[in-house]
């Protein structure tokens, strides 16, 4: 399978899963489960066979599998900044360290006998060990299927900011006041240089918010000298969360769907609501615009939004949660993802 590759066409390095991610967490619950049931489904010859090999089976994983999952958890911050040889490897040596520790703690209960010691112990590492191997290999393999999608969200959401109709529009307004407001020209084109400088920056997973604020904020300044005072504008920021990571991309195409299909369609303008806020665990990033009654069709909204879920599901899995509020004559976006600080 080709790797994914970023914008600048390097391939994006192998990371090892989040294991603080409740996604990867219930898929690794899953997994092994599923895992124990096939065996019980081989090893019965009837259904009863099946549910009492399949008991067992839980009763003996589930204990291993937690004490692993919560191990991995409170070392996560460490694992992040291994290589991901080195980190898998450490991962690997401790599921196959805690299967042998359960099982010489309670040989009665994990079949540990006196004639088969070694045997039995070997056999909790090799399964311990192999688990967690089969867990990173898929993991690994989700990641790359997926990467894909983050290449290509990133590359539409790019195009989406350098459209052609935005820079005619806007190279057009700054020859309009070229001779009249001189200073005001000269400020709107270095924005605009600032903006197409920070597009083609190389993109990470991640970025800190206070960026993508500031990127967008340029942005709307050139979208406020086009429309005057038809764009108004509402800010509300928690300072706290402005030290926030998000996907890179995000706020510009939110708030371009709600300059063009929003504010642009109205004679009389209308106000953009950016509020931004945090609770220490979750970061809510919220974006209302007004929008034409006689219009319900929603396409331009989407295909933002399409964009931006894609590398959500990459990134965050089922902790990041986006709601749309499509009325007749407004349209509200509301992201919500994990609040991680840099580290």
């Amino acid at each position: 399978m080709p790797r994914a590759q970023s914008i600048n066409q390097n391939p994006m390095p192998d990371t090892l899963p989040n294991c603080r991610s409740s996604g990867v967490v219930l898929r690794s619950v899953a997994l092994l489960n599923a895992g124990v049931l096939g065996i019980a489904l081989i090893q019965a010859s009837s259904w009863s066979d099946a549910l009492a090999y399949g008991l067992r089976g839980f009763a003996l994983l589930e204990p291993v599998l937690f004490s692993v999952l919560l191990l991995l958890y409170l070392l996560q911050p460490r694992l992040s900044k291994l290589p991901y040889r080195q980190g898998a490897t450490v991962v690997i040596a401790i599921a196959a360290m805690i299967s042998l520790l359960f099982c010489v703690l309670w040989p009665a209960v994990y079949a540990l006998t006196a004639d088969n010691s070694y045997f039995d112990l070997t056999r909790s590492v090799l399964l311990g060990a192999g688990s967690s191997a089969v867990l990173l290999v898929y993991f690994r393999l989700w990641r790359q299927a997926l990467s894909p999608a983050l290449h290509e969200a990133r590359l539409q959401a790019l195009r989406a900011r350098i459209r052609p109709h935005f820079l005619f529009n806007t190279l057009n307004a700054v020859l309009g006041i070229v001779r009249s407001q001189p200073k005001r020209a000269e400020t709107a084109l270095e924005d605009m240089s600032d903006l197409f400088r920070m597009a083609m920056e190389e993109g990470h997973d991640l970025t800190p918010l206070r960026k993508e604020i500031e990127l967008a904020r340029r942005y709307l300044a050139l979208e406020e000298m086009r429309l005057g005072e038809r764009l108004q504008l509402n800010w509300e920021i928690q300072p706290e969360a402005e030290a926030a990571l998000v996907p890179p991309l995000l706020l510009q195409p939110l708030l371009e769907n709600a300059v063009y299909h929003g504010i642009e369609c109205l004679p009389q303008g209308g106000v953009i609501d950016v509020r931004i806020s945090t609770n220490g665990r979750e970061l809510v990033l919220e974006i209302a615009n007004p929008h034409p009654e006689k219009r319900g069709d929603f396409k331009g909204h989407k295909i933002a939004l399409d964009n931006i879920r894609e590398r959500l599901a990459l990134l965050f899995d089922v902790e990041a949660r986006y709601q749309v509020d499509a009325a007749r004559d407004h349209y509200r976006v509301r992201i919500t993802v994990p609040y991680l600080l840099e580290a």
